[in-house]
């Protein structure tokens, strides 16, 4: 089961599409769903967690807490939509394709995908984009 709660004025306006999107990446990289739990929120809520949980006094766009069993993804995602609108200007895109990319990068991570070197960038941009070319809004 996914469930998005925000912790600022930040509403999705496609969540039942978003949640199937994520179903069926999840799917797709051969595990199962659990509880998921995606919490958007602002700069100072998430760097609040990652002081106190991580012991890190940055601002970060997404933390991930895996509470997985096996090829089952139980876990809390928490984005921040300050950090994704300011990387969308970065990065010369739109908020959605950023957010829509933060979201994933999340669960590919759940899935076994790093990001620590060069190599593991390249894996998770090719995922991240294959799974971004997925992506659709039902109406």
């Amino acid at each position: 089961m996914i469930e998005f709660s925000f912790e600022t004025a930040f509403v999705f306006l496609n969540e039942k599409s978003i949640s199937n999107w994520i179903s069926k990446t999840i799917r797709n990289e051969h595990y199962n769903e659990g509880e998921i739990s995606y919490v958007f929120c602002s700069d100072n809520y998430l760097l609040k967690i990652n002081t106190n949980y991580l012991k890190h006094n940055t601002l970060t766009d997404i933390i991930t807490f895996d509470y997985s069993l096996g090829m089952q993804i139980n876990t809390e995602i928490y984005i921040s939509i300050d950090r994704v609108k300011v990387n969308a200007e970065k990065f010369n895109t739109t908020f959605e394709n950023e957010l829509h990319r933060v979201i994933i990068h999340g669960v590919l991570h759940l899935c076994g995908y790093k990001d620590k070197d060069k190599e593991e960038r390249v894996i998770m941009r090719n995922k991240e984009d294959y799974y971004l070319s997925l992506l659709t809004f039902s109406k």
